[in-house]
Formats: structure tokens, sequence, C-alpha cells
């Protein structure tokens, strides 16, 4: 009879996890001391199964919640249809996802690149390896998918960007109207690691795979993605970089994410 009830109580448990789609976490940040919101979007698991992952960062002034209502709308779809798990983790307001040298709770960088990878590899089924661990992200997500990934090149084998703001130091009074310098201090003042132009040659060598795209009507951001696009291949260093009619707005992104995403499942699958 015991038996009978373990067995119950196994199977019901698993149906209870099979169903789960999205489910709201809260992952304690050693760094940061604090818990950071999490959404986790799981297709429909199965006993025995391992799935790769994806970190999908939100943009300035967004959060998760967001992103699964309006920046990408068919993110559970595509969680079920490409049989991946998604992690949305809030990046705050403007926190850039950097490890800032003057805000000692916004250290998203390692949070992020590091101990959400630790969390989710401890308590989710997801594939270990490099090559089935994606992370993009749009507009402020995009630099710091950009960012992130990169540093961490052994933890994740592509990296996306839509729209991202890659270049500080040609962001002009964005720098200061999106709140960089709370983060990172005065551009004039900045330190050169956040400089994405400085994670180029790093790149050369990191055996990631690279997706970068932009609206061409994106008067902020078409300018340095476009000198991205152009730095990487001076460089030979293999990439996707496509445009695409729109401007910098979550009608542009939901339907590039959502191609890029596409893409991220063919990877996975090679």
């Amino acid at each position: 009879m015991k038996k009978f009830i373990n067995i119950v109580v196994i199977l019901t448990t698993f149906v209870q996890l099979s169903a789960q789609k999205i489910i709201h976490q809260e992952v304690f940040s050693p760094k940061m001391n604090k818990k950071i919101k999490t959404i986790i979007i799981t297709p429909n698991l199965q006993p025995n199964t391992t799935y790769p992952s994806v970190y999908i960062l939100h943009g300035f002034s967004g959060n998760p919640d967001r992103t699964i209502k309006q920046d990408i709308p068919d993110l559970v779809q595509k969680a079920e249809e490409y049989k991946t798990i998604y992690v949305l983790p809030d990046g705050n307001y403007s926190s850039w996802y950097v490890d800032s040298p003057i805000l000692k709770d916004s250290q998203y960088q390692t949070f992020i690149g590091k101990e959400l990878v630790d969390f989710i590899d401890k308590n989710y089924p997801v594939k270990a390896e490099k090559k089935f661990r994606g992370i993009l992200g749009w507009s402020m997500g995009g630099y710091g998918a950009t960012n992130i990934g990169v540093t961490y090149n052994k933890t994740f084998g592509i990296v996306g960007s839509s729209c991202g703001a890659l270049d500080f130091s040609s962001f002009g009074e964005g720098y200061n109207k999106y709140m960089v310098n709370n983060v990172l201090g005065p551009f004039e003042f900045i330190n050169p690691n956040f400089l994405t132009d400085n994670k180029v040659k790093l790149m050369a060598g990191a055996g990631q795979s690279y997706i970068f795209d932009c609206a061409t009507e994106d008067t902020q951001m078409i300018g340095m993605n476009r000198n991205f696009h152009k730095k990487l291949t001076e460089l030979k260093i293999q990439h996707l970089y496509t445009e695409s009619l729109g401007i910098h707005d979550d009608k542009y992104w939901s339907r590039s994410l959502s191609e890029q995403l596409t893409l991220f499942d063919k990877f996975f699958k090679q």
C-alpha cells in the first residue's frame, strides 16, 4: 500500500511539473545580497530529458512580465515548439546588466553570467554544455547579452542582439538620458572594459555564434550596429547581421526576436 502511495505521489508530481509553462521565481544573488525576480518558461517537461536554454534580457525600463505580454508574445508557444527553456531575469529599470563600480546592489553581469546559470543548471533539466545555452536581448538587453555573452564565452554558445546599444561612445545624450551614467559613472571616466568594441578581439577566439539585427529607421541604434558589423567583418569574425524596416519599438523587436529564437533553435540542433 505504501509503495502504491509513493507511486501516486511521484506520478502526481510529474504531471504537475510537466504541465508547467510560466514559473515565477525569486533567485538569490550572493554578490548583490538580494533576490532577483525571474520568469522561467518551460515546454511540457518529460522524464529523463534535458533541454537547451536561452537567457532573455529585456530593454531599458522593461521587465520579464512585459516581455511575455508585449515584447515577445509568442514566447510560451516557442518554448513548446522548440522544446527550449527560456530564462527571463529582471534586469532592473536601468542596470545595463553590468557589474557597476558605483552601486554594490547592481552587479547583474555576475548574476546572469554566473549565479543565475548555476541556479538554473541545478534546479531545471537543462543541458549543461555551452553549445546548448544561448543569450539574447534588445536595446539595453542587446548590450547586456553581448557584454555578458562574450565575457562568459565558455558558458554561452550563441549570442544575439536586436537593436542593441552597442557603442556608448556614440550614444551622445542617450548616455545620461538612459541612465548609463548612474551605473558606470561619467563617460569620460568609463572603464574601457565596458565598451563593446573592446570585446571584439575576444570574440575572434571565443568559439561562439553571433546574431545582430537592427531596424533601418532606428535613428539612435542603426549607426552603431552598422559600425559594429563593419568591425567584425574587417576582423573576419563570423556573424549574421541583418537590417529590416522598422523603428525602435516593440513591433520591430517582437518580430526580430522571434526570428532570432528560430535561429537559436537551429543552432542547438546542429
